[in-house]
Protein backbone atom coordinates (compact mmCIF):
# COMPACT_ATOMS: atom_id res chain seq x y z
CA UNK A 1 0.00 0.00 0.00
CA UNK A 2 1.00 3.64 -0.46
CA UNK A 3 0.22 6.66 1.68
CA UNK A 4 -0.98 9.81 -0.04
CA UNK A 5 0.82 12.97 1.03
CA UNK A 6 -1.81 15.45 -0.18
CA UNK A 7 -3.54 17.16 2.74
CA UNK A 8 -6.93 17.02 1.01
CA UNK A 9 -6.62 13.27 0.64
CA UNK A 10 -5.70 12.93 4.31
CA UNK A 11 -8.81 14.85 5.35
CA UNK A 12 -10.88 12.63 3.04
CA UNK A 13 -9.50 9.55 4.78
CA UNK A 14 -10.72 10.92 8.13
CA UNK A 15 -14.17 11.52 6.63
CA UNK A 16 -14.24 7.87 5.56
CA UNK A 17 -13.46 6.39 8.99
CA UNK A 18 -16.26 4.14 10.28
CA UNK A 19 -15.76 3.73 14.05
CA UNK A 20 -18.28 0.86 14.21
CA UNK A 21 -16.46 -1.24 11.62
CA UNK A 22 -13.16 -0.22 13.19
CA UNK A 23 -14.26 -1.43 16.61
CA UNK A 24 -15.42 -4.78 15.27
CA UNK A 25 -12.49 -5.60 13.02
CA UNK A 26 -9.39 -3.54 13.87
CA UNK A 27 -7.48 -6.57 15.23
CA UNK A 28 -7.75 -8.41 11.90
CA UNK A 29 -5.22 -7.78 9.15
CA UNK A 30 -8.08 -7.16 6.70
CA UNK A 31 -10.02 -5.08 9.23
CA UNK A 32 -11.29 -1.53 8.84
CA UNK A 33 -8.21 0.18 10.29
CA UNK A 34 -7.88 3.91 9.65
CA UNK A 35 -4.29 4.05 8.30
CA UNK A 36 -4.09 7.55 9.77
CA UNK A 37 -1.15 6.83 12.08
CA UNK A 38 1.56 8.14 9.67
CA UNK A 39 -0.18 11.51 9.53
CA UNK A 40 -0.75 11.67 13.29
CA UNK A 41 2.86 10.69 14.00
CA UNK A 42 4.19 13.31 11.60
CA UNK A 43 1.99 15.97 13.18
CA UNK A 44 0.03 16.63 9.98
CA UNK A 45 -3.19 15.97 11.89
CA UNK A 46 -3.90 15.47 15.59
CA UNK A 47 -5.71 12.83 17.59
CA UNK A 48 -8.18 15.49 18.71
CA UNK A 49 -8.86 16.54 15.13
CA UNK A 50 -9.67 12.96 14.13
CA UNK A 51 -11.92 12.43 17.15
CA UNK A 52 -13.82 15.68 16.60
CA UNK A 53 -14.36 15.01 12.90
CA UNK A 54 -15.70 11.50 13.55
CA UNK A 55 -18.07 12.63 16.30
CA UNK A 56 -19.22 15.56 14.15
CA UNK A 57 -20.50 13.05 11.58
CA UNK A 58 -23.08 11.82 14.06
CA UNK A 59 -21.36 8.86 15.70
CA UNK A 60 -21.95 8.71 19.45
CA UNK A 61 -19.23 8.44 22.06
CA UNK A 62 -20.35 4.87 22.70
CA UNK A 63 -20.13 3.96 19.00
CA UNK A 64 -16.70 5.59 18.78
CA UNK A 65 -15.24 4.30 22.04
CA UNK A 66 -12.87 1.76 20.49
CA UNK A 67 -11.48 4.34 18.07
CA UNK A 68 -11.21 7.01 20.76
CA UNK A 69 -9.28 4.63 23.00
CA UNK A 70 -6.80 3.80 20.27
CA UNK A 71 -6.28 7.50 19.57
CA UNK A 72 -5.79 8.02 23.30
CA UNK A 73 -3.11 5.29 23.35
CA UNK A 74 -1.00 7.48 21.04
CA UNK A 75 -1.42 10.48 23.31
CA UNK A 76 -0.69 8.30 26.34
CA UNK A 77 2.65 7.14 24.95
CA UNK A 78 3.52 10.74 24.10
CA UNK A 79 2.63 11.85 27.64
CA UNK A 80 4.93 9.16 29.05
CA UNK A 81 7.72 10.43 26.77
CA UNK A 82 7.08 14.03 27.86
CA UNK A 83 7.41 13.02 31.51
CA UNK A 84 10.12 10.34 31.31
CA UNK A 85 12.23 11.85 28.55
CA UNK A 86 15.24 9.73 27.56
CA UNK A 87 14.34 7.17 30.23
CA UNK A 88 12.00 5.51 27.73
CA UNK A 89 15.15 4.29 25.96
CA UNK A 90 15.59 1.93 28.90
CA UNK A 91 13.36 -0.57 30.72
CA UNK A 92 10.72 1.69 32.29
CA UNK A 93 8.97 -0.42 34.94
CA UNK A 94 10.82 -3.72 35.16
CA UNK A 95 14.03 -5.19 33.87
CA UNK A 96 13.04 -7.26 30.84
CA UNK A 97 13.15 -10.89 32.01
CA UNK A 98 15.00 -13.77 30.37
CA UNK A 99 17.13 -11.66 28.04
CA UNK A 100 20.04 -13.53 26.44
CA UNK A 101 21.17 -10.99 23.84
CA UNK A 102 20.96 -7.34 22.80
CA UNK A 103 20.77 -7.90 19.09
CA UNK A 104 18.09 -8.86 16.57
CA UNK A 105 17.34 -12.39 15.37
CA UNK A 106 18.59 -12.45 11.79
CA UNK A 107 15.48 -14.35 10.73
CA UNK A 108 13.39 -11.33 11.73
CA UNK A 109 15.70 -9.00 9.79
CA UNK A 110 15.51 -11.18 6.67
CA UNK A 111 11.82 -12.16 7.03
CA UNK A 112 12.67 -15.87 7.28
CA UNK A 113 11.19 -16.79 10.67
CA UNK A 114 9.03 -19.47 9.06
CA UNK A 115 5.84 -17.85 10.39
CA UNK A 116 4.35 -17.01 7.02
CA UNK A 117 2.04 -14.16 8.03
CA UNK A 118 4.83 -12.51 10.01
CA UNK A 119 7.40 -12.87 7.24
CA UNK A 120 4.98 -11.40 4.70
CA UNK A 121 4.30 -8.51 7.08
CA UNK A 122 8.02 -7.80 7.51
CA UNK A 123 8.51 -7.68 3.76
CA UNK A 124 5.56 -5.30 3.44
CA UNK A 125 7.02 -3.12 6.19
CA UNK A 126 10.34 -2.85 4.38
CA UNK A 127 8.66 -2.10 1.06
CA UNK A 128 5.85 0.24 2.10
CA UNK A 129 6.53 1.40 5.65
CA UNK A 130 3.27 -0.14 6.88
CA UNK A 131 2.68 -2.91 9.38
CA UNK A 132 -0.62 -3.70 11.09
CA UNK A 133 -0.46 -3.15 14.84
CA UNK A 134 -1.28 -6.78 15.62
CA UNK A 135 1.60 -7.91 13.39
CA UNK A 136 3.94 -5.55 15.26
CA UNK A 137 3.03 -7.33 18.48
CA UNK A 138 3.61 -10.72 16.85
CA UNK A 139 7.06 -9.63 15.66
CA UNK A 140 7.96 -8.28 19.11
CA UNK A 141 6.78 -11.51 20.72
CA UNK A 142 8.99 -13.57 18.41
CA UNK A 143 12.07 -11.36 18.83
CA UNK A 144 11.84 -10.69 22.58
CA UNK A 145 9.84 -13.45 24.22
CA UNK A 146 10.83 -16.38 22.01
CA UNK A 147 14.18 -15.14 20.66
CA UNK A 148 15.00 -13.55 24.06
CA UNK A 149 16.42 -10.38 22.53
CA UNK A 150 16.31 -7.18 24.56
CA UNK A 151 13.64 -4.95 23.03
CA UNK A 152 15.78 -1.88 22.22
CA UNK A 153 17.61 -2.96 19.04
CA UNK A 154 14.58 -4.71 17.50
CA UNK A 155 12.44 -1.64 18.27
CA UNK A 156 14.94 0.63 16.51
CA UNK A 157 14.97 -1.72 13.54
CA UNK A 158 11.17 -1.54 13.19
CA UNK A 159 11.08 2.24 13.77
CA UNK A 160 13.60 2.65 10.93
CA UNK A 161 11.09 1.46 8.34
CA UNK A 162 7.80 2.77 9.72
CA UNK A 163 6.13 5.75 8.04
CA UNK A 164 4.37 6.32 11.38
CA UNK A 165 7.69 6.16 13.22
CA UNK A 166 6.92 7.46 16.70
CA UNK A 167 9.64 6.54 19.17
CA UNK A 168 7.33 6.70 22.19
CA UNK A 169 4.61 4.55 20.67
CA UNK A 170 7.14 2.14 19.20
CA UNK A 171 9.54 1.80 22.14
CA UNK A 172 6.83 1.57 24.79
CA UNK A 173 4.79 -0.91 22.75
CA UNK A 174 7.85 -3.14 22.43
CA UNK A 175 8.40 -2.80 26.17
CA UNK A 176 4.75 -3.66 26.80
CA UNK A 177 5.15 -6.89 24.82
CA UNK A 178 8.50 -7.71 26.42
CA UNK A 179 7.28 -7.15 29.99
CA UNK A 180 9.37 -4.10 30.89
CA UNK A 181 6.43 -1.68 30.61
CA UNK A 182 3.71 -4.08 31.71
CA UNK A 183 2.94 -6.52 34.47
CA UNK A 184 3.43 -9.53 32.20
CA UNK A 185 4.71 -10.41 28.75
CA UNK A 186 2.46 -10.61 25.71
CA UNK A 187 2.40 -13.99 23.99
CA UNK A 188 0.71 -15.05 20.78
CA UNK A 189 0.66 -18.61 19.44
CA UNK A 190 0.11 -19.88 15.92
CA UNK A 191 -3.62 -20.31 16.47
CA UNK A 192 -3.94 -16.63 17.38
CA UNK A 193 -1.91 -15.59 14.33
CA UNK A 194 -4.03 -17.78 12.05
CA UNK A 195 -7.23 -16.26 13.46
CA UNK A 196 -6.30 -12.61 12.93
CA UNK A 197 -4.15 -12.98 9.82
CA UNK A 198 -6.43 -15.32 7.88
CA UNK A 199 -3.71 -17.96 7.65
CA UNK A 200 -3.90 -21.70 8.25
CA UNK A 201 -0.32 -22.61 9.15
CA UNK A 202 0.53 -25.53 11.43
CA UNK A 203 3.54 -27.19 13.05
CA UNK A 204 5.59 -24.03 13.65
CA UNK A 205 7.58 -23.13 16.76
CA UNK A 206 4.56 -21.05 17.82
CA UNK A 207 2.13 -23.95 17.49
CA UNK A 208 2.06 -24.50 21.25
CA UNK A 209 -0.41 -23.88 24.10
CA UNK A 210 0.01 -20.63 26.03
CA UNK A 211 1.09 -22.30 29.26
CA UNK A 212 4.30 -23.46 27.52
CA UNK A 213 5.47 -19.99 26.46
CA UNK A 214 7.27 -18.96 29.65
CA UNK A 215 9.64 -21.89 29.28
CA UNK A 216 9.70 -22.18 25.50
CA UNK A 217 13.05 -23.10 23.99
CA UNK A 218 14.41 -20.58 21.52
CA UNK A 219 14.16 -22.32 18.12
CA UNK A 220 17.29 -22.67 16.02
CA UNK A 221 15.92 -20.26 13.41
CA UNK A 222 16.10 -17.42 15.96
CA UNK A 223 19.55 -18.13 17.39
CA UNK A 224 21.59 -16.41 14.66
CA UNK A 225 21.77 -12.73 15.57
CA UNK A 226 22.65 -9.50 13.82
CA UNK A 227 23.16 -5.80 14.48
CA UNK A 228 21.29 -4.03 11.69
CA UNK A 229 23.03 -0.99 10.22
CA UNK A 230 20.51 1.83 10.45
CA UNK A 231 21.55 5.09 8.83
CA UNK A 232 19.59 8.05 7.52
CA UNK A 233 20.43 9.69 4.20
CA UNK A 234 19.44 13.36 4.34
CA UNK A 235 19.22 15.69 1.34
CA UNK A 236 22.04 18.13 0.67
CA UNK A 237 21.81 21.45 2.45
CA UNK A 238 20.41 24.29 0.36
CA UNK A 239 20.72 28.01 1.19
CA UNK A 240 17.73 29.62 2.88
CA UNK A 241 15.96 32.82 1.95
CA UNK A 242 15.28 34.48 5.31
CA UNK A 243 13.42 37.67 6.14
CA UNK A 244 14.49 38.46 9.69
CA UNK A 245 11.77 41.11 10.01
CA UNK A 246 9.10 38.41 10.26
CA UNK A 247 8.78 35.42 12.63
CA UNK A 248 10.22 32.00 11.82
CA UNK A 249 8.09 28.87 12.29
CA UNK A 250 10.14 25.71 12.67
CA UNK A 251 8.84 22.30 11.60
CA UNK A 252 10.47 18.94 12.13
CA UNK A 253 9.98 15.17 11.93
CA UNK A 254 7.15 15.30 14.48
CA UNK A 255 5.49 18.53 13.33
CA UNK A 256 4.34 18.97 9.74
CA UNK A 257 1.09 20.78 10.50
CA UNK A 258 0.25 22.82 7.40
CA UNK A 259 -2.63 24.57 9.25
CA UNK A 260 -0.41 25.91 12.06
CA UNK A 261 -0.89 29.71 12.13
CA UNK A 262 -1.14 29.53 8.35
CA UNK A 263 -2.42 33.12 8.09
CA UNK A 264 0.76 34.48 9.69
CA UNK A 265 3.39 35.85 7.33
CA UNK A 266 6.47 33.93 8.42
CA UNK A 267 9.59 32.10 7.38
CA UNK A 268 8.58 28.45 7.45
CA UNK A 269 11.45 26.00 7.78
CA UNK A 270 11.57 22.23 8.04
CA UNK A 271 14.56 21.45 10.25
CA UNK A 272 16.32 18.13 9.63
CA UNK A 273 19.08 17.82 12.22
CA UNK A 274 21.71 15.14 11.49
CA UNK A 275 22.16 14.58 15.24
CA UNK A 276 18.46 13.77 15.58
CA UNK A 277 18.53 11.20 12.81
CA UNK A 278 21.73 9.67 14.14
CA UNK A 279 19.87 8.98 17.37
CA UNK A 280 16.57 8.03 15.71
CA UNK A 281 17.50 6.77 12.22
CA UNK A 282 14.86 6.24 9.55
CA UNK A 283 15.07 4.89 6.02
CA UNK A 284 15.27 7.01 2.87
CA UNK A 285 11.64 6.25 1.96
CA UNK A 286 10.51 7.81 5.24
CA UNK A 287 12.57 10.94 4.54
CA UNK A 288 10.95 11.16 1.11
CA UNK A 289 7.54 10.82 2.80
CA UNK A 290 8.39 13.65 5.22
CA UNK A 291 9.54 15.95 2.39
CA UNK A 292 6.38 15.22 0.39
CA UNK A 293 4.17 15.97 3.42
CA UNK A 294 6.08 19.21 3.96
CA UNK A 295 4.99 20.34 0.49
CA UNK A 296 1.55 21.01 2.01
CA UNK A 297 3.12 23.89 3.99
CA UNK A 298 3.09 27.15 2.03
CA UNK A 299 6.57 28.44 1.14
CA UNK A 300 8.31 25.79 3.23
CA UNK A 301 12.09 25.66 3.06
CA UNK A 302 14.21 22.70 4.15
CA UNK A 303 17.22 23.19 6.40
CA UNK A 304 19.62 20.29 6.87
CA UNK A 305 21.86 21.10 9.82
CA UNK A 306 21.87 21.66 13.55
CA UNK A 307 19.54 24.12 15.23
CA UNK A 308 22.42 26.07 16.75
CA UNK A 309 23.68 26.88 13.25
CA UNK A 310 20.19 27.81 12.04
CA UNK A 311 19.68 30.13 15.02
CA UNK A 312 22.58 32.25 13.78
CA UNK A 313 20.85 32.72 10.43
CA UNK A 314 17.60 33.59 12.19
CA UNK A 315 19.10 36.26 14.45
CA UNK A 316 16.51 38.99 14.87
CA UNK A 317 13.60 36.76 13.85
CA UNK A 318 11.34 35.35 16.57
CA UNK A 319 11.41 31.54 16.49
CA UNK A 320 8.17 29.60 16.97
CA UNK A 321 7.96 25.83 17.51
CA UNK A 322 5.63 23.16 18.90
CA UNK A 323 6.25 21.25 22.11
CA UNK A 324 7.77 17.78 21.80
CA UNK A 325 10.34 15.77 23.79
CA UNK A 326 12.79 15.95 20.87
CA UNK A 327 12.86 19.78 20.70
CA UNK A 328 13.82 20.66 24.25
CA UNK A 329 16.93 22.36 22.88
CA UNK A 330 14.80 24.78 20.82
CA UNK A 331 14.50 28.34 22.07
CA UNK A 332 11.81 30.86 21.26
CA UNK A 333 8.04 30.82 21.53
CA UNK A 334 6.74 27.33 22.32
CA UNK A 335 3.26 26.44 21.08
CA UNK A 336 1.21 23.69 22.69
CA UNK A 337 0.39 20.62 20.66
CA UNK A 338 -3.23 19.63 20.17
CA UNK A 339 -3.99 16.75 22.54
CA UNK A 340 -7.27 14.88 22.85
CA UNK A 341 -7.42 15.93 26.49
CA UNK A 342 -5.33 18.99 27.35
CA UNK A 343 -6.09 18.69 31.06
CA UNK A 344 -4.87 15.10 31.45
CA UNK A 345 -1.18 15.68 32.07
CA UNK A 346 1.58 13.97 34.00
CA UNK A 347 2.75 10.39 34.21
CA UNK A 348 0.23 7.56 34.50
CA UNK A 349 1.68 4.09 35.19
CA UNK A 350 -0.87 2.41 32.91
CA UNK A 351 -3.13 3.28 30.03
CA UNK A 352 -6.10 2.18 32.15
CA UNK A 353 -5.30 4.87 34.74
CA UNK A 354 -4.82 7.44 31.97
CA UNK A 355 -8.10 6.54 30.24
CA UNK A 356 -10.08 6.68 33.48
CA UNK A 357 -8.94 10.27 33.84
CA UNK A 358 -9.74 11.01 30.19
CA UNK A 359 -13.30 9.70 30.54
CA UNK A 360 -14.13 12.64 32.79
CA UNK A 361 -13.53 14.98 29.86
CA UNK A 362 -15.06 12.89 27.05
CA UNK A 363 -18.55 14.36 26.98
CA UNK A 364 -17.38 17.96 27.35
CA UNK A 365 -14.73 17.55 24.70
CA UNK A 366 -16.53 15.64 21.96
CA UNK A 367 -20.28 15.42 22.59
Amino acid sequence: MRFSTDYRDIISIIHGVDPLKYGRSRNYLNGAVTRLSPYISRGVISTRQVAQMVIARGFSLYQSESLLKELAWRDYFQRVWMEKGDDIDFDVKHVQPNVTNRQLPEAVFTATTGINAVDTGILELQETGYMHNHLRMYVANIACNVGRSHWNVPAKWMYYYLRDADWASNALSWQWVAGSFSSMKYFANQENINKYCGSNQRDTFLDVPYEQFENIRTPDVLTTLCNPILETELPARQPLQIDNAIPSYLYNFYNLDCQWDSAVNANRILVLEPSFFKRYPVCSQTISFVLALADNIHNIQVYVGELAELAVELAGSTIHYKEHPTVRHYTGVQHNREWMFDDVVGYFPSFFAYWKKCEKYLEAGFA
